[in-house]
């Protein structure tokens, strides 16, 4: 309780030191992330979730996001947040912001947002000296500690069920929601939809495949693997791109909420039914797989239908599917995945 406080009282004085003048003035939605509607217009908003209920009473003048992407909701929607998390996985420039969400930045004619430097968990104490009007974490792995605390310095919005399970449209509509702008949230939706329509329609090859997604392959040790499940945003992207969930990672997933799972390679019969498999890495790790006598006779494996995507570049990070980044990958993405495809018949 006492850094709670803490944090209060750092907010608190954070905001006397603002110069009288700047807090008489009226800053312009965009920078604020107000909806436009006015004061007078506002409708209090309750966003249910995980932790609860939240109430916003008064339209949120300054926002505030933590954790990955939940910034791009507002960003997209054209309201420029006053603090977001730094970029800690595929940043190619090591500025804290990935691509898409500078190239909005650039489009908006904004500045970049205080980063918060999430390496270590949450900075409470540089998200009270925003001193934000809502905090957005529809998409998070926030802890009910993490949760309690944010809730002091402002209405926290976090996910609605599952830790990191949010699928990228119920975290437009909790996002938006909080903003006082659900419908824009849907419009953004339907335009994000059309997108994904358009561009897989160019590449019939992958429609109906089964897929699934390997991650934290080591190749010194190559006895067990471990893959998303169902419950994780990249591997629902799948179904977004009209392929298909493989039986035996449905099926794995049904009897966990976990996002991820591991099995020995002894069992690696158990993937028998999937067409494509997509991973991080490089070619070495395609190699060791190609090497290794069990996971070698995965179909996926021996048909050398694998995509294996760059951990530390943005086209890797994309394939987690986000607002502002759908778009911005679905032509790389969707080419990779063809290729693969292609190897499967």
């Amino acid at each position: 309780m006492a850094r709670v406080s803490r944090l209060v009282a750092l907010a608190t004085a954070a905001l006397l030191t603002v110069p009288l003048a700047a807090c008489s003035s009226s800053p312009s939605a965009q920078q604020t992330g107000g909806s436009g509607s006015g004061a007078d217009g506002w409708t209090t908003v309750t966003v249910e979730h995980a932790f609860g209920t939240t109430t916003i009473d008064a339209e949120p003048e300054r926002v505030a996001t933590v954790n990955w992407a939940n910034h791009e909701v507002p960003l997209a929607l054209g309201v420029v947040p006053v603090g977001m998390a730094a970029a800690n996985f595929g940043d190619d420039d090591g500025d804290g912001v990935l691509p898409w969400v500078e190239e909005k930045l650039t489009e908006l004619d904004a500045e970049t947002p205080v980063l918060f430097d999430e390496t270590d968990g949450i900075d409470f104490e540089a998200v009270a000296d925003t001193r934000p009007d809502v905090i957005l974490a529809a998409y998070s792995g926030l802890t009910r500690e993490d949760y309690d605390t944010l809730s002091e310095i402002a209405p926290v919005v976090a996910y609605p069920k599952t830790a990191w399970g949010t699928p990228w449209r119920e975290m437009i509509e909790l996002n938006s929601k909080a903003l006082g702008m659900a419908e824009e949230g849907d419009d953004l939706i339907a335009d994000l939809e059309q997108d994904i329509e358009e561009a897989a329609a160019e590449h019939p090859r992958i429609e109906g495949r089964s897929a699934m997604f390997l991650t934290h392959v080591d190749t010194t040790d190559l006895s067990e693997v471990s893959f998303y499940t169902a419950h994780d945003t990249r591997a629902m992207f799948f179904d977004d791109l009209g392929m298909q969930t493989p039986e035996s990672v449905a099926s794995a997933s049904a009897e966990t909420d976990k996002f991820s799972l591991t099995r020995s390679a002894e069992r690696a019969d158990t993937f028998d039914d999937v067409d494509i498999i997509v991973t991080y890495g490089g070619d070495e790790l395609v190699r060791s797989l190609e090497d290794d006598p069990l996971l070698s006779q995965m179909p996926a494996v021996e048909n050398g239908s694998v995509v294996n995507l760059p951990s530390d570049d943005p086209l890797g990070t994309a394939a987690n599917p986000t607002p502002l980044s759908i778009s911005w990958v679905l032509d790389d993405y969707l080419a990779l995945l063809d290729e693969a495809a292609g190897a499967a018949q």
